[in-house]
């Protein structure tokens, strides 16, 4: 049996920015006011991503200007990790880069070849202020890259290169949402 409350449960599912939204190039804003608005937004973006079936999503893919993002992601060992992290920073990139497909839910449908550290460390705080570390090894790792990359107003398409950027643009400018 489960305890707790179940992440999301009691959050409404919000619309999902997509890629030429200009709040997706912004980089976001710190967040300062630790009430209930902020929980709330958490919630919501945990009802969002489970829905979109995704394993992570950034304040700013709902339309929020704010340094959040939320994760349910496993890693390369298929052992799950789940939070959130309020105003997230890097603080360790390292192992070997790795080239591997990455999608995102603000450009549904679509996949590139991206390269990512093996290892990440992001440093923030929870929606209580309490302090928190995450560590995270291959696909989580690719994770927790790409949300922190989100609230710096970057999506994965900014670190595809060459061919496989001029296929991914191709596709983009295809997509019925774009």
């Amino acid at each position: 049996m489960r305890h707790g409350t179940i992440p999301g449960a009691s959050g409404r599912v919000r619309p999902l920015t997509l890629l030429g939204d200009p709040v997706l190039e912004t980089p976001c804003a710190e967040v300062t006011d630790f009430g209930p608005e902020l929980a709330a937004l958490v919630e919501d973006m945990f009802a969002t991503m489970y829905a979109a079936r995704g394993v992570g999503l950034a304040a700013n893919q709902v339309g929020v200007g704010l340094r959040v993002f939320v994760y349910d992601c496993p890693d390369d060992e298929d052992t799950r990790h789940l939070g959130h992290v309020v105003n997230p920073r890097v603080v360790e990139l390292d192992g070997v880069t790795v080239r591997g497909p990455e999608g995102c839910l603000s450009l549904p449908g679509l996949e590139a070849a991206t390269p990512r550290f093996d290892h990440a460390v992001v440093e923030g705080v929870t929606v209580s202020g309490e302090a928190v570390r995450v560590h995270g090894t291959g696909f989580f790792a690719r994770c927790l890259q790409h949300e922190c990359d989100h609230l710096a107003g970057g999506v994965y398409v900014d670190r595809v290169a060459g061919w496989r950027r001029r296929r991914l643009l191709r596709q983009v400018a295809r997509a019925p949402w774009s």
